[in-house]
């Protein structure tokens, strides 16, 4: 695409760049759903991405509800289940009810479950599950020896779903970036140099022959 002059070419990138990872999203998540994966989650903006500039924070808000009201349809008539993780009720009211849509919708669905992480960050995760055993804790609900790490895990966003087996983190980057901190201490973890819209099927089969070989201890010899 042409552009008039190299700034507004510089901010037309990033756009572009979530446009096209929206639209491998829906075919990794299809054809996850194809093999037989169970659940799939995704981090689709942290509580840290607000500090974006405000063009790039409303593009990807709008971009987002566009994928999400098409995602809808393909899940519901592809048997795919879609759960949230993360603080959603300080969204716009739009978007909050385009969420609540997918969520309904989907909820008797029993293919992959695709769990989208937004507006989610993992230390404001456990902060708020610290803040509500603690009020639970107060209120008498509970006591101070009831607390395991199981009770922690049920105060999560992902109090029902499993741990994840395997962490895939794309564009080269080697680090966490606040994402499910308390669920991933023992899952596998595998670093690509691809940038996430150049992900492939074939990428994540790969993905899934390399995590066959590990051998997992969950801190055991």
């Amino acid at each position: 695409m042409e552009t008039e002059d190299g700034q507004k070419r510089k901010e037309f990138l990033p756009h572009f760049g979530h446009k096209e990872g929206a639209e491998n999203l829906k075919r990794i998540v299809r054809y996850a759903n194809k093999i037989g994966i169970d659940y799939l989650t995704v981090y689709a903006f942290s509580t840290e991405n607000w500090k974006r500039s405000e063009e790039e924070v409303g593009a990807l808000m709008v971009l987002f509800k566009t994928y999400l009201d098409d995602l809808i349809k393909t899940a519901d008539t592809e048997n795919i289940r879609i759960k949230f993780l993360g603080h959603i009720e300080s969204l716009s009211k739009n978007l909050q009810n385009s969420i609540q849509k997918a969520i309904e919708k989907t909820g008797n669905n029993t293919g992959l479950t695709l769990c989208i992480a937004f507006n989610y960050g993992g230390r404001d995760e456990i902060t708020k599950a610290v803040r509500e055993i603690a009020e639970d804790v107060k209120q008498n609900k509970i006591k101070i020896d009831d607390i395991t790490e199981n009770l922690v895990s049920s105060y999560l966003y992902t109090k029902d779903e499993p741990d994840p087996d395997l962490l895939i983190r794309t564009s080269g980057e080697l680090r966490l970036s606040n994402f499910l901190p308390w669920q991933l201490v023992y899952s596998e973890f595998l670093f690509v140099e691809k940038y996430w819209p150049d992900f492939s099927e074939e990428d994540l089969d790969d993905a899934i022959k390399v995590y066959e070989n590990r051998n997992r201890k969950f801190g055991g010899k």
